[in-house]
């Protein structure tokens, strides 16, 4: 019995290493045209794709204020909006956010386009978690590692700069008609990395919120992080940023330049907006 057993288990050895092997299975065809409906695919594309692979961005895409890349934008066609301006490019991959119009994405997905939805960022490893899924998908893992490695480098860099047991300046993010960002968010990562103490979440909460101006002025943070330091009532929505009251407690060299497009959606603008931060805190030594 035990001879029949060892022959037996050498026929099943023979067979494993000579007999039929089932295929590996075929490698995903990356896809040859793309289109954004979004700010921030747009620039994620931007960053890793080929351009051949980009069929249109979304019309968002040339707009300084929204995309870190909007002059590199200008060279595609950027008229993605409504789902007729998307069937008309013929995809066979569209980029769009949670928060782009349902009635948009449910529309292509029953007309059998393939859509891919990406989440909003709150934190630098939410971003280099999409970068790395995006770049995948595009059949550029190596052009997303190379993003990655650059944001972890100035990462590094910026929470080494922090000198150890040094006072933590107080700042609040104060934007248009008075909106806080909150402590959950990615900008307010990027101020604790720095070394400056986010008023955020004690403002606003987690998520953030609009502010009245006398909170402000009661809760004085050390500093302001605003768009553009220098701010002209330009309308309603920046009046309140030019204020007098803030004007006399903040002015420019109490103001930290911060622009949207650097952190409204993180990945390649990461790197900038890192840097930025860390340079006006190495401006303040260690104060």
């Amino acid at each position: 019995m035990r001879a029949w057993v060892n022959r037996f288990g050498l026929i099943v050895a023979a067979w494993a290493l000579t007999g039929p092997t089932l295929a590996a299975p075929a490698p995903v065809a990356a896809p040859k045209r793309i289109v954004s409906i979004n700010a921030c695919a747009d620039q994620l594309l931007l960053a890793l794709a080929d351009p051949s692979q980009i069929a249109a961005l979304s019309v968002y895409a040339t707009d300084p204020a929204y995309s870190y890349l909007a002059d590199q934008a200008k060279a595609f066609s950027h008229d993605a909006g409504a789902a007729e301006t998307v069937i008309r490019h013929e995809p066979d991959l569209v980029f769009a956010g949670r928060f782009t119009k349902r009635e948009t994405r449910s529309m292509l997905k029953r007309l059998g386009f393939k859509v891919v939805e990406l989440d909003t960022v709150k934190s630098i490893d939410d971003s280099i978690a999409q970068i790395r899924d995006v770049a995948a998908l595009l059949g550029h893992p190596d052009r997303g590692e190379a993003l990655i490695a650059r944001i972890e480098q100035a990462r590094a860099k910026a929470a080494a700069a922090v000198p150890a047991g040094a006072h933590e300046p107080t700042v609040a993010v104060y934007q248009r008609r008075g909106y806080v960002t909150g402590q959950n968010t990615l900008t307010g990562e990027l101020l604790r990395l720095a070394g400056f103490a986010d008023m955020g979440g004690q403002l606003a909460g987690k998520t953030g919120g609009f502010v009245p101006l006398e909170r402000i002025v009661t809760a004085k943070p050390d500093l302001l992080v605003v768009a553009d330091a220098h701010v002209v009532a330009a309308d309603q929505g920046s009046a309140l940023l030019a204020h007098p009251a803030l004007r006399e407690l903040y002015p420019p060299e109490r103001r930290i330049a911060l622009p949207g497009r650097l952190t409204l959606c993180a990945g390649p603008s990461l790197p900038e907006a890192i840097e930025t931060l860390a340079a006006e805190r190495a401006r303040m030594g260690g104060s």
